[in-house]
């Protein structure tokens, strides 16, 4: 597959996201990269902005190998998979406090 934007690869990011606790784990993952972020900002260490990836991507791949029992579509597309952690992070955010998913999420999750 080969994707001219980020708005046509994000129903297909979904898709790839289709297991709960895969996406907890996502979930977990980037709140913790904000947590870092924070304690970085409010005078923390910088040291811990290396540790990051290790974080994010962690939490996420273990989702993927044994929940989801598919590649991390990081593996393919890194830029667009990045975006689409932030994106469903804040779609998950908005769901959680309006009870609303976005149309993207209604139609890749509609039998979960």
């Amino acid at each position: 597959m080969d994707f001219q934007s980020f708005r046509e690869f994000y129903p297909y990011y979904l898709k790839e996201h289709s297991n709960k606790t895969c996406r907890m784990l996502h979930y977990i993952g980037s709140s913790l990269i904000l947590c870092v972020v924070a304690y970085v900002v409010l005078g923390g260490s910088a040291w811990w902005l290396l540790s990051m990836p290790v974080i994010g991507y962690g939490f996420a791949w273990a989702g993927h190998f044994l929940f989801e029992r598919n590649k991390p579509a990081t593996f393919k597309y890194p830029l667009y998979s990045l975006m689409g952690d932030w994106v469903m992070f804040k779609d998950a955010l908005v769901y959680a406090v309006t009870g609303k998913r976005s149309d993207a999420a209604k139609q890749a999750w509609t039998s979960h």
